[in-house]
């Protein structure tokens, strides 16, 4: 089991050249646990991706409910209380420190390439090239 912030869910289901990288991720430790937090922040991706003219509503909402089933079963609430002890010890918005919340609560790693939170958060976080490089161990 792994907590993963919304970019490396996006890298995931909007193919690219992460996308790869992902798919290794997932046949590591296929168990992924978000705060329900990503489905806004999926959505704001998907509006930049239709305003640009990338992509078109159709298949904003076959992607939205692609993202959906990567995460059955793996979406959890996290504690307001951390979530802004989080916050208070770093320069990380609260929005990122929910999945950081999300991975102490759950006592496992958080995969991001925020290198913000990388940096502030290094005892729970790895970036998606270092987590497959362990295997994703905490």
């Amino acid at each position: 089991m792994i907590v993963i912030d919304t970019n490396i869910l996006t890298y995931h289901v909007v193919r690219g050249e992460r996308t790869a990288a992902t798919e290794q991720l997932l046949r590591i430790d296929p168990e992924w646990m978000m705060p329900p937090l990503w489905r806004s922040e999926f959505h704001n991706v998907l509006a930049g991706s239709l305003r640009r003219g990338l992509t078109s509503l159709n298949e904003a909402e076959r992607l939205m409910k692609e993202a959906a089933l990567c995460l059955i079963g793996g979406e959890h609430t996290v504690s307001d209380r951390a979530v802004l002890e989080l916050v208070a010890r770093s320069r990380c918005t609260a929005y990122d420190c929910e999945f950081v919340a999300l991975a102490d609560a759950l006592g496992v790693v958080l995969v991001t390439e925020d290198k913000d939170v990388l940096k502030a958060f290094p005892r729970q976080c790895r970036s998606l090239t270092d987590a497959i490089k362990r295997g994703v161990k905490l």
